[in-house]
């Protein structure tokens, strides 16, 4: 894993095309902006995890076809 240092607008570069940007600190919060590709699928960890157990849960039957919704906020 690569950690890296960064100041408020300070970026990162990954490839030619996705860019990470450093919005805002406060406190223990950090905001980014992320510019990608509109094909480029972005998700927050947390969701992926979510999605992912979702989908395991579909897989072995143990959701109905009722249940098997994803609902996510924002935030």
């Amino acid at each position: 894993m690569l950690v890296l240092s960064r100041k408020v607008g300070d970026s990162i570069k990954i490839g030619d095309n996705i860019e990470i940007v450093v919005n805002r600190i406060s406190g223990n919060r950090v905001t980014i902006g992320v510019e990608a590709p509109k094909d480029v699928r972005i998700l927050r960890g947390e969701v992926e995890l979510e999605l992912d157990d979702d989908a395991v849960m579909a897989l072995t039957g143990l959701m109905s076809s009722n249940e098997a919704s994803f609902s996510h906020s924002a935030g």
